[in-house]
């Protein structure tokens, strides 16, 4: 079942919170989601071990390459979702006024933020790091946005949970839609100085009170990974967001699925090791 989360109030998550998106997917952590969790190591996204030819690297492991059919990412279509309260988490991340390490990790640019908590389903989960792409890997509704932010947590058995959030771009009439985050304009406005991959920096303060209060979350529950995809945009300036370009370039999944219809677009399997 696809579940939509409403928060009213999420205690540290995301101040403007509209609504939590509970999705689940079959066995999803990209490539880049699993770093520094159990999961490593884990697959690429390139064209020759990239999702289209996981199948091909292992047809009996991949296998649901083939015939899955609750795979991330996906479209994003208001109505298809359930409402849930938004009080069936519970989130805590402490400020970082020491600043944390700040990676290039070759395949995305990686905040290392340990020690944030995260309450859901019974199962307490511990922050480990949070992640770019770019573009947006889910749409919004049929729209791909600039950017998402994927904060990933791991439980004490293991367990996985994904938070993802779409990063929007200002304008000069701001936008109606997003909050503007002077934290992500922090982090990310420093990535000219890791341009190349394994280069590391240290951010600023890191004030995630102001992050905990706009996220909204949400996954189908599959095989011990939950992901949760926020309908409450961030968005950052536009300089920050060329800065980001420029070292990121493309590393987004291609779309799986499609909620509104039910019907598979070749979903992927994406945990694992390829090759």
């Amino acid at each position: 079942m696809t579940l939509l989360l409403d928060s009213p109030t999420l205690s540290m998550i995301f101040k403007a919170a509209a609504g939590l998106m509970l999705l689940a997917f079959i066995n999803q952590v990209q490539a880049s989601c699993a770093y520094g969790t159990i999961l490593q190591p884990r697959a690429e996204n390139g064209a020759v071990k990239g999702p289209a030819n996981w199948v091909n690297l292992d047809p009996t492991k991949n296998s649901l390459c083939t015939h899955g059919t609750k795979q991330s990412p996906i479209d994003m279509v208001p109505g298809s979702l359930s409402l849930v309260p938004g009080r069936n988490l519970s989130i805590s991340i402490p400020d970082r006024t020491e600043g944390v390490d700040f990676e290039n990790l070759g395949t995305t640019v990686e905040v290392v933020a340990k020690g944030g908590n995260m309450t859901f389903g019974g199962v307490q989960y511990t922050l480990q790091q949070f992640h770019f792409h770019l573009p947006s890997e889910h749409l919004d509704n049929g729209t791909s946005m600039a950017m998402e932010m994927h904060m990933v947590w791991q439980g004490p058995a293991g367990q996985i949970a994904v938070i993802g959030t779409f990063i929007d771009v200002n304008d000069a009439a701001g936008s109606a839609s997003a909050s503007n985050s002077a934290l992500l304009d922090g982090v990310l406005g420093s990535v000219e100085q890791i341009t190349r991959p394994g280069s590391k920096t240290k951010t600023g303060p890191l004030k995630m009170s102001d992050l905990v209060n706009v996220l909204s979350a949400g996954s189908f529950q599959t095989e011990g990974v939950r992901w949760l995809v926020s309908t409450q945009k961030l968005s950052i300036q536009p300089s920050t967001f060329k800065k980001a370009r420029s070292v990121i370039g493309f590393n987004a999944r291609f779309l799986q699925n499609n909620v509104a219809t039910q019907k598979p677009k070749a979903p992927c399997l994406s945990l694992g090791i390829a090759g």
